[in-house]
């Protein structure tokens, strides 16, 4: 293996950090969500979404389009 470094640049930096915030703002919603929502209204058990909305984009998505009952 060779020893070059690829670096990111500063506005790569910027948009990852964005990113980044995006992500656990979204997590943290459905976290908030799940934990005032009665369990009647999650579709399952709420302790079996608590690891599913840690999955990156995919679990607070996947919980918002199907873990609530409508």
């Amino acid at each position: 293996m060779s020893g070059t470094k690829k670096e990111i640049s500063p506005g790569g930096k910027a948009a990852l950090s964005v990113v980044g915030v995006v992500q656990a703002a979204f997590a943290f919603l459905a976290f908030w969500d799940l934990a005032h929502r009665d369990a009647g209204g999650v579709r399952g058990p709420k302790a079996l979404w608590i690891p599913a909305i840690l999955v990156n984009w995919i679990g607070p998505a996947s919980y918002f389009l199907f873990g609530i009952r409508r």
